[in-house]
Formats: structure tokens, C-alpha cells, sequence
């Protein structure tokens, strides 16, 4: 594949990783930061997105949403597409696939499971895996609330196939997120990366915690400013880093 059509399939898979979700309490947001959610898409709706993180990388994604209860999407990116020398290309594009099971009610979550293929940050090639691996298979919960605004709190498993580092465990992940106004949220989460410290893996067993804030215009688009990985978890990448995540979604 051309580098030149590299770059058109990353500018056609343009924006990020907001989009509201049916529940009977609030609206909830497809993913937390890097983790899903149980929110999916509408029918007939589709959000494009764009991560820009550390060494240049740049990360594509376009969703759509098959039914009211299942999304599909593809994902691709690299490292060093923003910058010089030679861009390091993921090595496949990732697929992603999300299926609600049961809607939240009042006194009981929303609940999904899915598939995504696609990690974070740069490929490492001696492990065959990114940096924070992808979720693989997964199950999510996610229950919101009325106060001062929308608070919507979000748990789930995950198995990642990325485990040539020796390390298969079962991970778990938990986050929150908080709008401060109609335009403004707050968001955090914390990926307990069990499948990332023992082994070969580059995780040093704190987990990765990850927080950002969205700026939402018009229910459409929106900006991501995330602060990644907090307590330094990494051993490759020991430091932690700045994210923008770009975003729209729209009806076909």
C-alpha cells in the first residue's frame, strides 16, 4: 500500500470518539477515553474521528451504526505521519464491532459486549502488540444519572489477543464521566492492565490512568484534551503524555 494512500485512508477516517448513546437517564459517550462504553450508535448515524498522540502518530476511525443496538467500525494509523523521516505505518487496519444487549432502566445498567482490534499509541513489532493493547474481546456496563447535569459511571472485562508478551490474563477497566455544562465534560478512567505486568509485558503494574476534558459544539463535534497515562505505567514509554481527539457525527 502507497504511503500517499496510506495518508488519504487516515484523512478520510476524520474525527474522534464521542457520540451519544440511548439510555433512560442521560446521554452517554461511545467510549471513556481509550475504553468502550455500552453506548452504541443510532441507526443510520456514523461518527468519523482522529487522535493525534506522542511521535507523531495519528490514529483514524469511522463508526456506523448498523441498528439501534450494533455499531461497526474500522480504525487505522501510525507513528511519525506529522513530523520527518519515515512514517511507521500500523501494521493492518483494525476492526471494531459493539452490540448493546440490554438497555439501562432506571435500576439496572446498560450492558454490551464487542470486539476492538485496534490499540493505542505506537506498534511495537518485536511484541506484536501497541503499546496499550487493544481491548479484544470485551463486556461493559454503564449506568447514568440526573446531577447537576449528566454523571454516567462505566465498568467492564476485556480479554486482548495481543499476548505474545506471555501475558494473558483477563483486565478490567472502570471510568466516569461529568458534564459541567452543555458544552463541557469531564472524564476519566483507569485501565487496571492486568494483561500488561508480568512476562514480557511494558507495563510496571500501576495501570494505566487516563483523564481529559470534552468540548462538545452543537451535540456534533467535538474536542478531546486528554492527559494519558498518569501514573507512568510503561516501561518503553515512561512518562506520561498529551492527546487531542477530534470529532463529528452525522446522520446518512
Amino acid at each position: 500500500m502507497s504511503n500517499y494512500l496510506k495518508i488519504m485512508i487516515i484523512s478520510s477516517l476524520f474525527s474522534t470518539v464521542l457520540a451519544f448513546g440511548q439510555t433512560s437517564e442521560a446521554v452517554q459517550s461511545l467510549y471513556m477515553i481509550d475504553c468502550p462504553t455500552s453506548a452504541t450508535l443510532e441507526r443510520g448515524s456514523f461518527l468519523t474521528s482522529l487522535i493525534a498522540y506522542n511521535n507523531g502518530g495519528l490514529l483514524g476511525t469511522i463508526e456506523v451504526g448498523i441498528t439501534n443496538r450494533m455499531m461497526f467500525g474500522i480504525s487505522y494509523g501510525g507513528t511519525n505521519i506529522i513530523g520527518t523521516g519515515p512514517i511507521n505505518w500500523n501494521p493492518q487496519v483494525a476492526v471494531n464491532i459493539r452490540y448493546r444487549i440490554i438497555d439501562e432502566q432506571i435500576g439496572f445498567p446498560a450492558i454490551a459486549i464487542g470486539y476492538d482490534g485496534q490499540g493505542r499509541g505506537a506498534y511495537v513489532d518485536s511484541l506484536s502488540r501497541y503499546i496499550i493493547k487493544s481491548k479484544g474481546l470485551y463486556a461493559t456496563a454503564s449506568k447514568s444519572f440526573r446531577f447537576l447535569g449528566i454523571l454516567a459511571f462505566h465498568g467492564g472485562l476485556n480479554y486482548s489477543f495481543e499476548n505474545k508478551d506471555k501475558d494473558k490474563d483477563i483486565n478490567m477497566f472502570a471510568g466516569v464521566e461529568k458534564s459541567i455544562n452543555e458544552g463541557l465534560s469531564l472524564f476519566a478512567e483507569y485501565d487496571l492492565a492486568t494483561n500488561d505486568n508480568t512476562g514480557h509485558s511494558i507495563g510496571d503494574g500501576k495501570g494505566y490512568l487516563n483523564a481529559g476534558l470534552k468540548w462538545t459544539f452543537q451535540g456534533k463535534l467535538h474536542i478531546d484534551f486528554v492527559w494519558k497515562n498518569i501514573l507512568k505505567n510503561n516501561k518503553l514509554y515512561p512518562y506520561s503524555g498529551r492527546e487531542i481527539h477530534l470529532g463529528y457525527v452525522e446522520y446518512f
